[in-house]
């Protein structure tokens, strides 16, 4: 299926539009009996090195069913966010460390590649895990990216790893390891952290949101870290930064104020308050809103 192309099932017609928040990831469009809602999904309005942001739905809408993930947070300015981060990542490898940046196998670990590579990232760049395989789809579906020669470059660079001797001889090295799981509940990134965090010239950036009670969640606020039920102090620098590729809080404002006609507003996908802040925002513009619970029924 394409983007923009309306399809039918029976009497339902359906369209996808680019939701911008991992590859393929698409808002659907569904219309019947004179009726257009349309269901956001996850989205993100802000471009990134992989991917165009979402594409807006230009037509009337009586209904739409919106994520709230960010409802009242921004994330920083994009560009701004990059550049610290590969500074960081930079000081870190020529002080003599390595840097291990757990994160998601789909979506996160390329954007993170890209990201370096689009500022000329000097040093050795290795992507360990799940992450492999998954950027081998990416590749296959390379014309749906932003810029495909950016990727294309990313992961020619990059180094790949096949077995456990690859591993081992990493951490010989200085460099930057790219490896699930990003909230490091499991993967290739527990091993690699629990070696990198015992020396304080190596760091360990997280790249993605932390569950509250994971172990990336404990490393971040607590600075240990868990494995195996036991606790391990960390010396390794440790820092968050905020990839998302869920749309904030300012952009979930503008993108309801943007919308065409008078849709019910359903606020859903986020912790309980999010979603309440969402619907109450969509009421201030005069929307008629609500935050469903599981087994609600509405009729549009």
């Amino acid at each position: 299926l394409k983007y923009g192309e309306r399809f039918s099932i029976k009497d339902l017609q359906f369209t996808l539009l680019n939701a911008g928040h991992i590859l393929g990831s698409a808002q659907a469009l569904i219309e019947a009996e004179d009726k257009r809602i349309l269901y956001t999904s996850d989205i993100n309005d802000v471009d990134t090195c992989l991917l165009e942001r979402l594409s807006k739905c230009r037509d009337p809408l009586d209904a739409i069913i919106v994520e709230s993930t960010y409802a009242d947070v921004d994330h920083p300015e994009r560009s701004e966010l990059e550049k610290e981060f590969v500074e960081s990542v930079i000081d870190v490898i020529e002080g003599g460390g390595n840097v291990l940046i757990p994160a998601f196998s789909v979506g996160r670990s390329q954007e993170v590649l890209t990201v370096l590579s689009k500022w000329n990232f000097p040093y050795p760049i290795t992507v360990d895990g799940m992450a492999v395989d998954a950027t081998q789809i990416f590749l296959k579906h390379i014309d749906w990216l932003r810029d495909p020669e950016l990727f294309r470059r990313a992961v020619g660079k990059a180094n790949w790893v096949s077995g456990w001797r690859d591993r081992r001889l990493l951490l010989k090295k200085n460099g930057v390891i790219i490896a699930p799981a990003g909230m490091l509940k499991g993967g290739t990134a527990v091993f690699y952290a629990e070696k990198l965090a015992k020396s304080s010239n190596n760091a360990i950036y997280l790249v993605s949101y932390q569950i509250p009670g994971t172990p990336g969640s404990e490393l971040l606020e607590k600075g240990r870290f868990v494995i195996g039920g036991k606790i391990r102090k960390v010396k390794a620098d440790v820092k968050r930064f905020d990839f998302s590729s869920h749309i904030g809080m300012s952009g979930l404002k503008k993108f309801l104020s943007e919308l065409e006609g008078s849709p019910i507003i359903y606020t859903v996908h986020g912790e309980a308050e999010k979603c309440q802040t969402l619907c109450k925002y969509a009421r201030d513009l005069g929307f008629e809103a609500y935050v469903p619970k599981i087994g609600d029924v509405y009729e549009v």
